[in-house]
């Protein structure tokens, strides 16, 4: 299991906090994510999901990842 950090910009409460958590999750290969506003940290296998994934889930649901 790899583990990375992602840092986004626009979330400011609690249901933003949830919408990028239910993105994250969602996606095939993410065994977990821990999520606050403006950042969230995930685990997931790298030979099932790529970072370009979940940055594109986390742009589906609204906000943009500014960096890893």
């Amino acid at each position: 299991m790899a583990e990375a950090t992602l840092k986004i910009e626009g979330m400011s409460c609690r249901h933003c906090v949830m919408r990028v958590k239910k993105a994250i999750d969602a996606l095939a290969g993410v065994s977990g994510s821990d999520v606050a506003v403006g950042s969230a940290t995930v685990k997931f296998d790298e030979s099932k999901i790529k970072k370009e994934d979940m940055k594109a889930a986390v742009e589906k649901a609204g906000y943009k990842v500014i960096s890893w």
